[in-house]
């Protein structure tokens, strides 16, 4: 990282308190990185134990093949997904509140007797896909915040904070070199200034 900075006084602090304001940063963003971390490993565990449930259902449904070919899908579906959203380490994640579902007005004498049982199954499984497609929806949120929280940590860690470390560093000596040339050129004017009354004299 190439910094653009002027070797004076005013240009040290202004680093200085560039410097100050990353290094109060990087405990937080570390905390925050190993929160995030933590929370896509939860959120991956979450979607398997969804999807485990989702294919006992299907599984469980399957024997059942045969008679799901007589059933009319556009009998149900969602009319309506309330969401609630939920901040974790900052970042607002969207979770399942309420599943509306339509369901088309059928014939219950004329459709076969396990039709009203079949809806409730059929809502079962959308209710769960749901809630799986969300929680997968969540952990890939979480994920892309905790990489863009890594970046910025690495990039504070291994490029700026050094960069502003190595400025400071050369301001100073900078300075230094510059006072020192100063008092330098303070003794010499003083003692050819002596030399001159001494001659005088």
């Amino acid at each position: 990282m190439n910094l653009k900075f002027q070797y004076n006084k005013t240009a040290l602090q202004n680093l200085d308190k560039q410097l100050k304001m990353r290094l109060r940063a990087l405990p937080t963003l570390k905390n925050k990185e190993s929160a995030l971390r933590m929370e896509v490993k939860n959120a991956r565990k979450k979607k398997e134990e969804l999807n485990q449930t989702l294919e006992q259902l299907i599984k469980r449904d399957s024997n059942n093949l045969r008679m799901w070919n007589e059933f009319d899908d556009s009998l149900l579906g969602i009319h309506k997904l309330k969401l609630k959203y939920r901040k974790i380490a900052g970042v607002k994640t969207p979770e399942p509140d309420e599943v509306d579902f339509r369901i088309k007005d059928y014939d219950l004498f004329n459709s076969p007797k396990w039709f009203s049982g079949g809806i409730e199954q059929l809502k079962e499984l959308m209710e769960m896909t749901v809630k799986r497609d969300l929680m997968e929806k969540k952990q890939n949120m979480l994920e892309y915040a905790r990489k863009k929280t890594t970046q910025k940590v690495n990039l504070y860690e291994k490029v700026q904070v050094p960069a502003y470390e190595n400025a400071i560093r050369r301001i100073k000596r900078y300075l230094e070199d510059e006072d020192n040339l100063a008092k330098a050129a303070q003794e010499i004017v003083k003692t050819r200034k002596q030399k001159a009354e001494e001659v005088q004299l």
